[in-house]
């Protein structure tokens, strides 16, 4: 599980670099999508930043549970939370941006996002 973390970690950051700088060719235009507070403006920089933030995040976990010498299926599972926050995150974002229906799919990424916190903190201690 830790190489797939790893691989996803790594294309997230690239997929985010990526993204920003495609993002960054409307960027000057004070008026795209609405205006700088907007809602789709405002949710495509969220996702925009969800998919560097998050799998920094995941590296940094990884690194965590190497130096504490953890593993097993429980760290398994805070893994694959780990990967389903970073993978639904932006994508909840990126939709939501789209239409705003999908706000309502938050709960999604940001459940996973907590539970694998409070394990990762559980396991710490």
């Amino acid at each position: 599980m830790e190489k797939i973390i790893f691989i996803a970690a790594w294309a997230g950051i690239v997929l985010g670099f990526l993204v920003g700088s495609a993002m960054g060719l409307r960027f000057y235009d004070p008026q795209w999508l609405g205006g700088y507070a907007s809602w789709p403006r405002r949710m495509l920089r969220l996702g925009h930043l969800c998919l560097v933030a998050l799998p920094l995040l995941n590296l940094v976990s990884l690194f965590f549970l190497a130096q504490f010498h953890l593993a097993g299926s429980s760290v398994n599972v805070l893994l694959g939370l780990l990967l389903v926050g970073q993978v639904s995150m932006p994508l909840v974002c990126f939709l939501s941006a789209y239409k705003l229906r999908f706000r309502y799919l938050f709960p999604v990424p940001v459940v996973s996002l907590i539970a694998a916190a409070v394990g990762l903190l559980y396991l710490a201690l």
